[in-house]
């Protein structure tokens, strides 16, 4: 009876996932981002924004390149945080069913570790293939 459940189980047909390939185009402690957010950038107008508003006043320049017809880019953004020590870094990104599942991290300081005073905000940005429809984005621990 058990040998029937598990091979059951074992031949149930599950649509396969598949792993997205990705760039990162910026990693960086400070972001004018302040608000934690993930976002999904799907064209040249919506990055134009999204680097002006990411980009220090008197550091703004030209976004990086992004190919919008074959890419597109996904960012998170950790918001601002008291001292240094924190990050944020995208993991991974997969095709679940219709959904891109982009899979991230947020590392905090140690207790007892010292710490610049420092207001931060980081941020990760990548490019992935471009398609159409829902993004998810997962916190990992």
């Amino acid at each position: 009876m058990i040998a029937i459940l598990l091979l059951a189980l074992t031949t149930v047909s599950q649509a396969p996932v598949a792993t997205v390939p990705m760039r990162t185009i910026l990693k960086a402690p400070i972001s004018q981002v302040d608000q934690a957010r993930q976002m999904v950038v799907r064209t040249a107008e919506e990055w134009q924004k999204l680097w002006l508003g990411h980009s220090l006043p008197i550091a703004q320049t030209q976004p990086p390149a992004v190919d919008f017809s074959k890419e597109m880019v996904v960012a998170v953004f950790m918001g601002s945080r008291p001292t240094t020590g924190f990050a944020v870094d995208i993991t991974g990104a997969r095709v679940d069913g219709e959904t891109l599942v982009v899979t991230y991290r947020e590392t905090r300081p140690q207790p007892g570790m010292v710490q610049g005073q420092v207001v931060t905000s980081p941020c990760h940005m990548v490019a992935v293939p471009k398609r159409d429809g829902p993004v998810r984005f997962e916190k990992i621990d």
